[in-house]
């Protein structure tokens, strides 16, 4: 993965310095007198000649007919027929065309390298009264790790010493910290507050939870589509016939000169200009409205979408639930039983925690220091306050230790909750709201008529009775619930395999699907890893920004097609008149030209464009 982004660096590189001496060569033909005036542009036009040569003869090998191939068989052809300015040009833009590919290509290396760069080489292990530095590799089952403050987790365990915070909104999205005391589970990847922790370790690195999202990445990225670029689509047409209208000129006539006066003005210049500078246009577009697009091939790709797959936390919803409602047994207080609650919670990291919390604070009540405390991924949260002993899990786990309870239980809702458990006896059910986004629903609803969409999926983590209410209240009618990152990626490949895919989600746990859709979109900044791995970004918390990338990247699109086929359509009237004499190879030149100042224009339409007409307001 190293060497093939420091491959792509290097092409980036040497692309951005033909470009800077094809221009300085350009300058040079204008300021030198007459007689030296050719002179920069013909060593231009050898240098640039020499990889298109070896250019022609891989794809013909390979037959590969496409728009870049005819536009290196015109440079060989200015340069017979003496045309350097031309040949020039034509360096300058197949130069340009694959450093927007070979950008996007970057991407998919950033991300990892985003992700490895959290972890530090070195960590420190504890043995007796002394404390050694260790590599990750040398981690094993049962040792014992201090994380300094500030340091990343290497490996998933529990905290056997000290009292601090974490943040894993790596993970979760949830831009909270997370009490840890002793009995607490950490996560790997997840950075530690301003106290020392030691934990125990409780798997291997390798199989951490960090490092099966670092291998998930890799596959996702292994296996992203590999969609043609549009000017590729339109070359593979195009090329064809004009090399065609070439060789028939040629043979019929006998005139050579013809042949490259037809080439001279089959040079493919809208494709290769006319279609970045849209695409450009509509990145700035996008950046002055809050949307950053990481990947370009987004606004070609993002009209093509037949499907789309929404996660639910913090993408359909705020991301904020809230607690709502405290239904206690009889005889239970519910100010009691919440602050025994909370004096429990401020040590998890489970995103109901944060609720509780902050429920427990607008009540201003002062949290209890705790005897024990125990969490078990499944099993739900227990400590003892007070000796008290508190048990907080969901109603399905407690019908399973305790079904005579069943009768004391309230009805199953919609929405969120959990159950709450002293000394082995139902206390109490706490209800939560996650808001769902006020523009989601008309979000939802548009873009099938609007936009063309097929099927429109809601995939999450959250168990089934929270993804269900959220579903009906959007309007979604295909739902899958408590879907790892994996499953979500094998989700995604499986749906992207029959048809284009959009999916949008928030926090490092989505970032496998981002990257393995056809167009993955990523909301606010809460994580530079999604970010990085999305095609594009959201800076906004709206829907209606989601809705202006869509509209933004349909005007690329058309407005790149049509300038891309209608230079196209004006080059093969080109063509004839030069097949039947009517254009020399200079005339010729100075036709295309004129074309491809048409053409450029046209592109740049969408600079001009103050309003987007966005849907969704």
């Amino acid at each position: 993965m190293v060497k093939s982004s420091n491959k792509i660096i290097k092409k980036l590189s040497g692309q951005s310095i033909l470009v800077a001496a094809c221009l300085a060569a350009i300058i040079l033909h204008f300021i030198l007198p007459d007689k030296m005036s050719n002179i920069p542009l013909q060593i231009i036009t050898i240098i640039g000649s020499i990889p298109m040569l070896w250019e022609i003869i891989r794809k013909i090998i390979k037959l590969d007919l496409g728009a870049d191939i005819l536009a290196a068989i015109a440079l060989v052809t200015a340069a017979i027929v003496e045309e350097y300015l031309a040949a020039t040009l034509i360096i300058i833009m197949l130069a340009g065309g694959q450093a927007l590919e070979n950008y996007a290509m970057r991407k998919a290396s950033s991300v990892l390298a985003a992700l490895a760069g959290r972890m530090p080489s070195i960590f420190h292990r504890k043995q007796g009264n002394k404390i050694e530095e260790i590599t990750i590799d040398d981690i094993k089952i049962g040792d014992l790790i201090i994380v300094l403050p500030h340091e990343t987790c290497p490996v998933d365990g529990t905290v056997e010493e000290g009292h601090s915070t974490m943040d894993e909104s790596y993970l979760t999205g949830e831009p909270y910290r997370i009490s840890k005391t002793k009995g607490a589970n950490v996560l790997s990847g997840a950075i530690n507050g301003e106290s020392a922790l030691t934990i125990r370790a409780d798997k291997l690195p390798i199989d951490s939870r960090y490092a099966k999202i670092m291998e998930v990445m890799r596959q996702a990225e292994q296996k992203r589509p590999n969609l043609r670029r549009l000017g590729d689509q339109i070359g593979a047409i195009f090329a064809p016939i004009a090399l065609s209208i070439a060789i028939v000129a040629w043979l019929v006539t006998g005139d050579v000169i013809r042949f490259l006066s037809v080439l001279v003005v089959a040079t493919p210049c809208p494709l290769l200009i006319a279609i970045p500078i849209a695409i450009i246009s509509a990145i700035s577009m996008a950046a002055r409205r809050g949307i950053i697009i990481k990947d370009p091939t987004v606004l070609e790709r993002l009209p093509t979408c037949k499907t789309a797959i929404f996660d639910k936390t913090g993408t359909l919803t705020y991301g904020r639930p809230e607690l709502t409602e405290i239904i206690t047994a009889d005889s239970i207080n519910a100010e009691s039983i919440l602050q025994q609650v909370a004096s429990l919670e401020r040590y998890s990291k489970h995103p109901l925690a944060h609720a509780i919390l902050l429920k427990a604070e607008r009540e201003k009540l002062i949290l209890l220091e705790l005897q024990s405390l125990s969490e078990k991924a499944g099993a739900g949260l227990s400590g003892t306050v007070e000796g008290k002993e508190i048990f907080i899990t969901n109603r399905r786990k407690l019908l399973e230790i305790a079904p005579e309870s069943k009768a004391q239980l309230p009805e199953t809702s919609t929405g969120l909750e959990c159950v709450v458990l002293i000394d082995k006896k139902y206390a109490a059910t706490f209800r939560f709201r996650d808001s769902p986004r006020e523009d989601g629903h008309s979000f939802i609803s548009h873009l099938a008529p609007n936009h063309q969409f097929n099927k429109i999926m809601l995939v999450s983590g959250d168990r089934e009775s929270e993804v269900s209410y959220l579903a009906k209240h959007m309007g979604i009618t295909e739902t899958l619930s408590s879907q790892t990152p994996e499953q979500k990626l094998t989700i995604v490949r499986l749906e992207t395999s029959k048809a284009p895919t959009l999916f949008m989600g928030d926090g490092i746990n989505d970032a496998p699907a981002l990257t393995a859709a056809t167009v993955g979109i990523a909301f606010g900044q809460t994580n530079s890893v999604t970010s990085e791995a999305a095609g594009a970004v959201i800076m906004e918390n709206t829907m209606a920004k989601v809705d202006e990338l869509i509209h933004i990247s349909e005007s690329m699109r058309r407005i790149a097609l049509q300038s891309a086929i209608g230079g196209m359509a004006l080059s093969v009237i080109g063509m004839v008149f030069a097949a039947t004499g009517n254009l020399s190879p200079v005339a010729g030149a100075i036709f295309q030209e004129i074309i491809d100042v048409i053409a450029i224009f046209w592109a740049l339409r969408l600079t001009l464009q103050k309003e987007i007409d966005a849907d969704i307001r």
